[in-house]
Parts: C-alpha cells; sequence; structure tokens
C-alpha cells in the first residue's frame, strides 16, 4: 500500500498525484509566509486558480481557507511592526534608507516569487485542462463508436428480416419442381450409399447456396430459417445466406452431423440476438408455459420433412475439456442403447419441467442451441424427438 503523510493511496497514479501537489505545497511555503495576514491573503488568491489532484493538496486548500476566513474575522493576530528602537537622529535616518532599500529589495523579490509561482500555477493549470479536454476527446469518441455500431445492429437485424422473408418465398417458389440440381455434398461417401433427392421446395434454395441442409421453423416466433452446414463450425455464426458477414449469422447444423447417413441426435445452433431475431425465441422455453403452446418444431431436412416433440429445456454452460460430465453438445451418435439412456437420464435431471415425452433407442432427436446470458458461457438448449 502506497502512503504519503499518513495518507494511503490505492495505486500508482493517485499517488503520483499527491507528490505533485505536496511539491506544489511546499513550493508555495518557501515563497510564503502564512503566519502573516499578506501571506495567507496572497497564497488564499493563488489557490483559486489550482485544482489539487489529491488528498493532500486538498487537506492544504482547506487549511488556507480556515487561516483566511480567521484574518477576515480579526481572529489571527500576528504582530510583524518593528519594535521602537532610542538612537540619535544621524543612526535613524541612516535606518530609515537602510529600511528602504530591504523593502525595495524585498518588494523586487516578492514580485519575481510572484510571477514564479503564477507560471507554476498557470502551468499546473495547462495540464488538467489537457487532461480534461482529452478525456472529453476520448468519450465523445467512444460515443460516436457505440452509435455508429447500434445503427449498424439495427440495420443488420432490418436486413435479416427481408432476407428472412425473401428465404421464405424462395422456398415456397411454385417453379422448384422444374429446376435441375447438382448436389455438392459436404463429404464423399462409399459407393453403395444412396444420395436423396432434395425436395422440390429446397431447389431454388440450394442453387443459390449449396451449404443449404435444412428448414427450421416454430409457429408464433420469428424462428423460421433455412439451416446450413458446412465443414467447421465457425463460419455461420458471421455470415448470412448470402455469406456476406452478418453479425446475425445463420442457423446451422453441427460439422459433425450428417443428413445423408443420420444421426441419433442433429444440433442445430443459432445465435441469441437481442433484436429477438435467430435462436433468440428459443429461452422461452424456460417457461413452462410458453412450451405448453408450443410443444413441435418443424426441422426439415433438404430431403425429408420432420416434425419434432419437444421433451426437454434446459439451460447448462460449456465445460473445460477436462471436465468429466455429461456435455450435450458432444452427443450426436448413440453407440448403443445404453448409451442411449443415460444421455436421456442427464438430460431429463437437467430440464426445467417434466413434459411427460420420452425417447427410445432407434428414436431421431434433435437438439437446438443459443447462448444463454444467466452465466458465462451459458448455454440454453430444447431437446426434441422426430413424431412424424
Amino acid at each position: 500500500m502506497l502512503e504519503l503523510d499518513g495518507i494511503r493511496f490505492a495505486n500508482n497514479a493517485e499517488y503520483n498525484d499527491a507528490l505533485k501537489d505536496k511539491r506544489l505545497i511546499e513550493d508555495i511555503k518557501r515563497k510564503y509566509d502564512l503566519n502573516t495576514k499578506e501571506g495567507i491573503t496572497t497564497v488564499y488568491s493563488l489557490l483559486q486558480n489550482v485544482s489539487f489532484a489529491s488528498e493532500i493538496g486538498r487537506r492544504f486548500d482547506d487549511e488556507v481557507f480556515e487561516l483566511y476566513e480567521k484574518c477576515k474575522k480579526g481572529e489571527f493576530l500576528v504582530d510583524n511592526s518593528p519594535k521602537p528602537i532610542k538612537k540619535n537622529a544621524k543612526s535613524a535616518d541612516k535606518q530609515l534608507r537602510s529600511r528602504s532599500i530591504q523593502e525595495n529589495r524585498s518588494t523586487e523579490k516578492t514580485e519575481s516569487l510572484d510571477e514564479k509561482t503564477l507560471n507554476l500555477v498557470r502551468r499546473e493549470i495547462r495540464k488538467q485542462n489537457l487532461k480534461r479536454n482529452l478525456l472529453v476527446i476520448f468519450l465523445i469518441i467512444v460515443s460516436l463508436g457505440c452509435i455508429g455500431y447500434f445503427i449498424k445492429y439495427l440495420y443488420d437485424a432490418n436486413e435479416a428480416e427481408k432476407n428472412a422473408q425473401a428465404w421464405a418465398e424462395l422456398k415456397n417458389s411454385s417453379v422448384a419442381e422444374f429446376i435441375s440440381v447438382e448436389q455438392v455434398l459436404k463429404k464423399e461417401y462409399e459407393e453403395d450409399v444412396v444420395i436423396p433427392e432434395i425436395l422440390d421446395e429446397y431447389k431454388v434454395l440450394y442453387n443459390k447456396n449449396k451449404s443449404l441442409i435444412g428448414w427450421i421453423k416454430i409457429e408464433d416466433t420469428k424462428i423460421d430459417y433455412p439451416v446450413m452446414q458446412t465443414t467447421n463450425n465457425e463460419y455461420y455464426l458471421k455470415h448470412n445466406f448470402e455469406q456476406e458477414e452478418d453479425a446475425n449469422g445463420c442457423i446451422f447444423l453441427d460439422s459433425n452431423c450428417d443428413i445423408v447417413l443420420g444421426n441419433t441426435n442433429y444440433i442445430i445452433y443459432g445465435h441469441h440476438m437481442n433484436s429477438g431475431k435467430m435462436f433468440s425465441s428459443l429461452v422461452k422455453y424456460g417457461n413452462e408455459d410458453f412450451y405448453e403452446k408450443h410443444k413441435y418444431i418443424q426441422f426439415d431436412t433438404i430431403y425429408e420433412k420432420g416434425t419434432y416433440e419437444v421433451m426437454y429445456a434446459f439451460r447448462t454452460h460449456i465445460y473445460s475439456a477436462d471436465e468429466i460430465t455429461f456435455k450435450y453438445y458432444q452427443f450426436i451418435d448413440a453407440n448403443s442403447e445404453a448409451e442411449f439412456n443415460s444421455a436421456m437420464e442427464e438430460m431429463a435431471k437437467m430440464s426445467l419441467y417434466d413434459t411427460g415425452v420420452e425417447a427410445h433407442y432407434g428414436d431421431q432427436l434433435i437438439t437446438l442451441s443459443t447462448c444463454d446470458y444467466q452465466e458465462t458461457n451459458g448455454r440454453f438448449a430444447v431437446v426434441a424427438k422426430k413424431v412424424k
């Protein structure tokens, strides 16, 4: 802990401010006698243009103010007048001349000291004004940056809404059945794997972006979006369907999932945007009343349609790699019935309420996942099973 004159300071900056104030105070005390009215009045006048940066400076300022008030009230009594000395006329005349010379020198010295102190005070004021001006400029720049970010955020949200409507129109295009499609697969398959035909309603969209793998929709919410997939889980965090940079990103399927061969559990991610876009509505499943009115989720792959019934809704977080616990975001395939049942038990324990819906080994599941801001690295997930 830093300390000066019995006062403690929390950091180096405060301590350095105190040192500056102390040096200024010592300089003033050397030049002016605070035991005289004249000295007190002069210092009081000087301090009207000084703003101390530490407790040491403020205490000195208070001390001078109290002395000045006493002077005004006549309570500060110091007799500085010279004592009369009986001497002959020549001696008295010599003394008067000597005193006059001393007074003139004293006046010149005082004027010189006043000018030095004033210059010191002026420099200190300029420093403080410079600091304040720099701070004001910095705050203005930060404010303009925040305003610009907010405007861009609103613009992106509005564009995302327009794009979603445009994608929906393309999805429902009446000319889709007449369009030919050349598929670009995410990986190579063995020769005996049959690649399904793309459903007519997704052909136009697929031709616009070969990363399309399906569509997700929950009635009476804003969740009504194409679902994308690439070889990593990073690209569609910051890119839209048009492959432009966009903070809203896209809804996307985990890169480890495979809609051709199928998985036990398709994990689908989306941002939790403050604008309400993407997967923001997902956290409403934290309220059981919302679940009662939104029990079903429509998730189509580009190969087949699917309706899923909600089973679990829970809050959790991303665990470190060395933590041994159930991590829902790693549950894609169950290699045995025991493994499947274990995962169901873990998610049932985390679920915020009991839906009464159960899944059995062999059922197709989806897990929708988004950020949850109630804790660091928080996640909110909704798990549903395919019913038709």
